[in-house]
């Protein structure tokens, strides 16, 4: 058999309510309102306790998403280690943010994250990424390596610029786009006896970005600041 539950009557607090109160009637302005704060810091106190012990909302398998597990840099392929599942409350998840591994795994991040930062979209390399800096619904990324490393380390992810290339002779040089939004410089591995390479993202439309990709093959490029 259970123990009975004993509760407290309402009733019973009716006497303490009244000492407090003809307590309070009989002190002066300074002492009713030392009371005052006494009373309520107690009320304080007690909700704490209440919110304390309260539990909060499961969070559920659904409310899963995709997070870095350690510290990683621009241009890092995604691989399984890379890569966990970390529960959080729905309220608080961006837009866009990967709710399974297998939607980021060898893609390229386009910035640096930190160890359980939050995986979306923008972060990675790709027509997402370069929408976030175009109205324009057809605007794709192509990527760059620049016949002067150096030049590379001068971009920051906006910077606009022309990409250009040198035509037939070395005193006339061909602009093969103009106006590419830079989404990303990225750390590029290099062969022995090469000097140290990134490559550069930048979002172009359709026919820009196809004769940038055809010229890099056999060109050198560079680009020229706006």
């Amino acid at each position: 058999m259970e123990p009975r539950q004993h509760r407290r009557n309402p009733r019973a607090l009716e006497p303490v309510l009244r000492q407090w109160w003809e307590a309070l009637a009989r002190r002066s302005g300074f002492g009713r309102t030392l009371l005052l704060r006494r009373v309520i810091a107690a009320m304080l106190v007690g909700l704490a306790a209440v919110l304390a012990l309260t539990p909060g909302r499961a969070i559920s398998p659904d409310d899963a998403v995709v997070v870095a597990a350690r510290d990683l840099a621009a241009g890092t392929v995604l691989e399984p280690g890379l890569v966990t599942l970390r529960g959080i409350p729905e309220q608080v998840v961006p837009d866009g943010a990967a709710r399974n591994p297998s939607a980021v795994l060898g893609r390229t991040l386009a910035a640096p994250v930190r160890r359980g930062e939050l995986l979306t979209d923008v972060r990675l390399t790709g027509s997402d990424l370069a929408r976030t800096i175009s109205t324009n619904p057809d605007t794709v990324s192509v990527s760059l390596r620049l016949a002067d490393p150096g030049v590379a380390t001068l971009l920051r992810p906006g910077a606009t610029v022309d990409v250009v290339t040198v035509g037939e002779r070395q005193d006339e040089p061909v602009v093969l786009a103009r106006g590419a939004r830079v989404l990303a410089v990225l750390e590029a591995g290099t062969h022995a006896g090469e000097r140290a390479s990134r490559l550069v993202l930048v979002a172009l439309d359709p026919v820009s970005a196809t004769r940038v990709a055809a010229a890099s093959i056999s060109q050198t490029l560079t680009v020229t600041f706006r």
